[in-house]
């Protein structure tokens, strides 16, 4: 039987382990992943791009398990009552290619998303950063803030999106963590003025500027969420110029990243050889650093992995017969047949 971790099942296992501590534990064990990125079966994900967004499947594997998540992206979706990003996952048994769960990926992508810019940060930006600039502020920004403040010592986020309604809910939503100081912005370059770390994270398909170089102050970390598919990104290419960028997978982050904008041969750190300890991540404090961020299928697995863990320890989850059981795995026909009938080959058999 296979697991299924279905949307409300899958907020109960949030509120039990708490969202700050579960985006903890997740980025730990993202973490441990990367470590050990070449025993993985890496490669682009699939997408099928529209001129109104994308629909990609990321698939990933090691030795023993193999992962892919089903994901969109459609910013229009929020004028007709949808989110901007739905997605599902599966992890299944390399050995036999049982699917082991079934889960929903929406809210836990927002929270991997989250956790793995935690993960970057705690090896790039400067350490003692307090103060963070959240450019876009829809339905990841809260995750990015709480991974942030609970876990890098962020105590103040100036705030900036073009929907002033979207900063109402992100301040509205973070109300119950007074300690954390919430500034509402005019412009992003306001917000970003003094910022130890930059985090962008709008929805909008197009090639955007939304950090230039005169808004860069030196010793910033930027974190660029946003720019996440071909024909998107938010940071002027001479930002990027300027910067030491780090990448999760190059084949990946050179189609969809912010690096898009640049030469095949512009040079960026794996951020698994910095995490892994061979190679250095900020060189000096005055240093300016870039995660080109596009989203990986070693997250997922990684979530995936991390939410079936979490789900089997607190009995959560229904199993469900997502592919057929069978005394007989060369009579698939019998599932066509009438329970009656099944139950009668059976006797004759």
């Amino acid at each position: 039987m296979t697991k299924f971790i279905d949307v409300p099942t899958m907020s109960a296992l949030i509120q039990e382990i708490g969202v700050t501590r579960f985006i903890g534990e997740l980025a730990d064990a993202i973490e441990a992943d990367f470590i050990r990125w070449p025993e993985f079966d890496k490669s682009p994900r699939v997408a099928n791009h529209s001129a109104i967004g994308v629909i990609e499947l990321m698939p990933v594997s090691d030795a023993h398990r193999y992962a892919f998540k089903y994901v969109n992206g459609h910013p229009r979706n929020t004028a007709h009552g949808l989110y901007t990003v739905m997605a599902f996952g599966v992890l299944a048994q390399v050995d036999t290619g049982f699917p082991v769960l079934l889960s929903e990926l929406t809210v836990a992508t927002a929270l991997r998303t989250a956790a793995t810019s935690l993960m970057a940060a705690r090896v790039l930006a400067r350490p003692g950063a307090q103060r963070m600039a959240l450019i876009g502020n829809g339905a990841q920004s809260e995750f990015q803030a709480l991974a942030f403040h609970t876990h890098l010592g962020i105590r103040e986020i100036a705030l900036y999106d073009v929907d002033p309604r979207a900063t109402d809910k992100l301040i509205r939503n973070l109300a119950p963590y007074p300690d954390l100081r919430l500034v509402r912005c005019e412009s992003a370059a306001k917000a970003v003025r003094g910022a130890d770390i930059v985090t962008t994270i709008t929805a909008d398909k197009t090639l955007a500027t939304i950090i230039t170089p005169d808004m860069v102050e030196p010793g910033m970390h930027f974190n660029a969420v946003g720019g996440d598919c071909p024909g998107k990104t938010e940071l002027h290419a001479d930002v990027l110029r300027a910067a030491r960028v780090f990448v999760e997978y190059e084949p990946q982050t050179r189609i969809e990243g912010d690096i898009q904008q640049l030469p095949a041969d512009f040079p960026v750190v794996d951020l698994w050889r910095v995490l892994q300890g061979s190679v250095a991540g900020r060189q000096q404090p005055e240093q300016v650093t870039v995660f080109d961020s596009v989203g990986f299928a070693l997250e997922d697995y990684s979530t995936l992995r991390y939410v079936l863990k979490q789900a089997e320890e607190r009995r959560l989850g229904v199993e469900v017969e997502l592919v057929p059981g069978t005394d007989d795995p060369k009579d698939l026909f019998r599932h066509t047949c009438p329970a009656p009938l099944r139950a009668q080959i059976r006797r004759v058999a």
